[in-house]
Formats: C-alpha cells, structure tokens, sequence
C-alpha cells in the first residue's frame, strides 16, 4: 500500500494567515521595524492548530519569507529575517524597510506562486 499525501496547502493556508496578520500588525504600528510575536498568538492566528505553531511553523515562515511588495526598486520581500525563539515562546521577524514603508503606503502583499514554490 502506498499512501501519498501533502501538507503544502496547509502550509499556504497558513502562510497567508501568518501575513494578514503581520498585515494588520504593520498598520497598528506604524513605527516598528520589526515585530515580536508570542507564540500563543500565533497558535490563536493559525485557529489553535498546534501541528502549524510548532512542527511546521518553519515551512510555514519559508512560505511567507517569500510575499513581496512593490517598490521604486522592484517586488522586494517583505520579511528581512525571521527567529523562532522558543526560550522565549516568541516569533521575531526583521522587515525590509522599502517594502515595509510602501506596504504602510497601501501598496498589497504580492503572494508568492505556489506553483513553483519548493
């Protein structure tokens, strides 16, 4: 018997969940850089899926690290850099100032195509 079966979806699923809520963040705060998450919060973001907030929330962030938006230079990412601090209980993410700021100018998150994600 040979079963196959894919999480992927999943993974985008969350991956845009991850963003809007990254989205919604950005525009109750307009001055920071970077955002610091509790992982709690990411567990109730990704409806209290415990699988997506701990195993997969690496695949999860790969998914998301790849959303961009346009600038005067191009579609740049969004997400400079990410750290999953599990001392902590926290999910640190560095953003790319130029997409940050058009972001915060109304320009839309760009999603990244599944069809050639890896």
């Amino acid at each position: 018997m040979h079963l196959e079966y894919t999480h992927a979806s999943d993974y985008f699923f969350f991956s845009q969940l991850l963003m809007r809520h990254i989205e919604s963040y950005v525009r109750k705060h307009p001055d920071a850089d970077n955002a610091i998450f509790d992982l709690r919060d990411i567990y109730e973001v990704f409806r209290e899926d415990f699988a997506a907030t701990t195993t997969n929330l690496e695949s999860i962030l790969n998914i998301a690290d790849g959303y961009k938006v346009e600038t005067l230079n191009g579609d740049q990412t969004l997400i400079k850099g990410y750290k999953i601090d599990i001392k902590n209980n926290a999910l640190l993410i560095d953003f790319n100032a130029d997409a940050l700021q058009n972001l915060r100018s109304g320009k839309p998150l760009i999603e990244p195509d599944p069809s050639i994600h890896e």
